[in-house]
């Protein structure tokens, strides 16, 4: 079937959708675009709770941004409270699953309780608004507890991924300030024990700002508890002397619209990992909306991301967006192909879940896995598909429908980045007929468009890169401590447009196709990666003179990581320090980030300023010849040798 081909959505689902058709996105999108700020005033006075309502829709500084300025409001009020006084109160709010089969319901009411018991204790520990925490657990119901509880007293909460090391996890605690760790003794994936509070102990040992760190007991492991700064979480809740611990009520804070809810970690262009921050009004504003518009959530869904709330999928789709929307969300602790390649399909068909949200990545996997693993499980309940992390190929599109969706279940293919808050392109079920492997148009509210390096639209079957125009309510505010890199890295291509780093074609029909990244960021399994972090890494080991790191394709990851070393005298290269320096990066970084391939080479590819020309490595891997302008290279032999040693392999 050519990617040409339209995917009309079943007539049946149009008329249940929230848009139910072309000419319904057209009128919508119009609205969203030529009355932006009181678009957005209508949504957010309707569909969110404000303490005081704000003086100002939109203050636009480029490229500073402030939405509902001067408005009081608060996120887990938004996500819990609102709903007690409505038929949601005894509804299930988290539906969660741990690998090793355990399993807990909350409702709505309960979410409410266990919130208002942790917030106490932080409040009891001296924790107040403004000061910032760092979250290290595994997918467990207390990971949405500790973000919901430091989002009602103002607490700025940082979600450090599991998987990163000690020294990833202290970066990010020093460059955060951060006054409070709240981790796990551990997690369970693939039937091991994942050790988090170890892991958080090294990492301490250099942070002397932490004052407190709060340690839930999940595995049960013994773990080291420093008197005077470790607490278990029970015994927070219980050593007030009350019979029934910590109180149940915790007024929410009324914080400003542009208090800052999170900051999220990514990498970047430099090898220290730039801090993207959230404010509160603006992001969930938009990513309520994304919830009725992309997966037309209903009241009776269980709804279920399969991302891990270490990245802003998990953050907006699985926590934030779930709870606005007074949504049953589903959690799962572990791996999905333990313990067999069944698992998502199991707990699809356990909690009947009707809106399903993966990644490529899975997909490919679960496509290698074989289609004995879906066609054992009734799927039926599935109304709606989504794809979420890196563009999706056709193949794995089509499989997706096919298997998973049995034909009958629309797929939104969505686009978004950490740095949007929410998703920005995406098929509206229901309205938008689709593309395998194009995330369609972009949503209300959000002016995408495919450019030149002039600010040129593109013309229809060109390429360019995605940018998007105008200020939208969920955007990134700045980098946490670095203005001006936020200035630069995202403003300074092309002025007064945010530059989305994506390269993308648009159809003769109008559709938006991305292809992928165009600095040096990979991403490998959902997780991105720069090549300046690894090749950091990389270059602290004491055989390492230098490195340069690219990205290739994979069948499974999206993308794998090939790592070209050069070597300090009186090393010698062979498999033996291969391996020890894969397994060097996964100390460093963590386990997600461990090179598929390590080359040894006696020189790079470098300009005459000196620059790696990471364009030309990456060539060699993946066609194994050199197409491009090579005329700036300071040694020609260097990319002959390197060619010829792929050729041999």
């Amino acid at each position: 079937m050519s990617t040409d081909d339209l995917y009309n959505p079943p007539e049946s689902f149009s008329k249940s959708a929230h848009v139910g058709s072309m000419e319904q996105y057209h009128q919508l999108y119009k609205e969203a675009t030529e009355a932006p700020e009181e678009f957005w005033a209508k949504f957010a006075e309707e569909r969110l709770h404000w303490f005081s309502k704000w003086s100002q829709t939109l203050q636009w500084d480029p490229p500073f941004a402030k939405w509902f300025v001067g408005g009081k409001t608060n996120m887990a009020y938004n996500c819990v409270d609102r709903h007690l006084t409505t038929a949601r109160k005894n509804k299930a709010a988290i539906i969660w699953e741990g690998e090793p089969g355990d399993e807990r319901v909350l409702t709505y009411q309960e979410l409410y309780r266990q919130v208002a018991r942790f917030a106490n204790a932080l409040k009891k520990l001296g924790l107040k608004a403004g000061d910032r925490s760092i979250i290290y657990m595994p997918m467990i119901p207390e990971l949405p507890i500790a973000m919901l509880a430091c989002a009602r007293l103002g607490i700025t909460h940082s979600v450090v991924f599991g998987g990163f090391s000690a020294e990833a996890l202290k970066a990010r605690i020093l460059d955060l300030e951060a006054a409070v760790v709240i981790t796990a003794d551990g997690g369970w994936r693939r039937g091991k024990e994942v050790l988090l509070k170890n892991t958080v102990d090294d990492a301490l040992a250099d942070c002397p700002g932490v004052k407190d760190c709060i340690v839930i007991q999940r595995t049960n492991s013994e773990v080291t508890m420093r008197e005077g700064r470790d607490h278990f979480w029970s015994d927070l809740d219980n050593d007030l002397g009350h019979d029934k611990g910590l109180s149940e009520e915790c007024p929410a804070e009324e914080l400003d619209s542009e208090h800052p809810l999170y900051v999220l970690y990514t990498s970047g262009t430099t090898g220290k990992p730039k801090g993207i921050v959230h404010t509160t009004g603006g992001y969930q504003a938009q990513v309520r909306a994304t919830m009725d518009w992309v997966f037309d959530i209903k009241d009776e869904d269980t709804y279920w991301c399969a991302a891990d709330i270490g990245w802003v999928t998990g953050h907006s789709y699985i926590v934030y967006g779930p709870l606005l929307a007074g949504a049953t969300t589903v959690m799962y602790e572990g791996a999905p192909d333990f313990p067999q390649p069944d698992r998502c399909w199991r707990i699809i068909e356990k909690y009947r879940v009707n809106v399903f949200y993966t990644s490529p990545t899975a997909i490919r996997a679960f496509i290698k896995f074989g289609d004995q693993w879906p066609a054992g499980h009734d799927l039926s309940s599935l109304r709606l598909l989504g794809s979420v992390g890196e563009p999706i190929n056709p193949a794995a599109w089509e499989w997706y429908h096919e298997h998973i969706g049995k034909e009958s279940c629309p797929i939104v293919d969505t686009w978004w980045q950490t740095e949007t808050g929410s998703i920005m392109l995406s098929p509206m079920p229901g309205a938008t007929p689709t593309k395998p492997g194009s995330a369609t148009f972009p949503l209300p509210g959000v002016v995408a468009d495919v450019v030149d390096m002039e600010g040129n639209s593109v013309e229809p079957g060109g390429e360019g890169y995605l940018v998007i125009r105008k200020p939208w309510p969920s955007m990134i505010r700045t980098i946490w401590g670095d203005p001006e890199r936020f200035k630069e890295q995202y403003w300074s291509q092309i002025p007064g447009i945010y530059f989305t780093g994506d390269a993308a074609r648009r159809d003769k029909d109008g559709y938006i196709w991305v292809l992928g990244r165009v600095d040096d960021v990979m991403n490998v399994s959902g997780h991105r990666l720069s090549t300046s972090e690894l090749e950091s890494a990389l270059v602290r080991h004491e055989a390492v003179a230098e490195s340069a790191v690219i990205g290739k394709p994979h069948e499974i990851t999206g993308q794998a990581i090939v790592a070209f070393v050069s070597l300090k005298q009186g090393y010698d290269s062979g498999d033996e320090l291969a391996a020890e320096l894969r397994e060097w990066v996964a100390n460093e970084i963590g386990k997600f980030a461990r090179p598929e391939q390590i080359r040894f080479t006696d020189a790079l590819p470098k300009t005459r300023s000196g620059k790696i020309m990471r364009r030309l490595l990456r060539e060699i891997v993946t066609t194994d010849k050199v197409s491009g302008d090579i005329t700036t290279l300071e040694d020609l032999t260097v990319i002959n040798r390197l060619a010829g040693a792929q050729e041999e392999e």
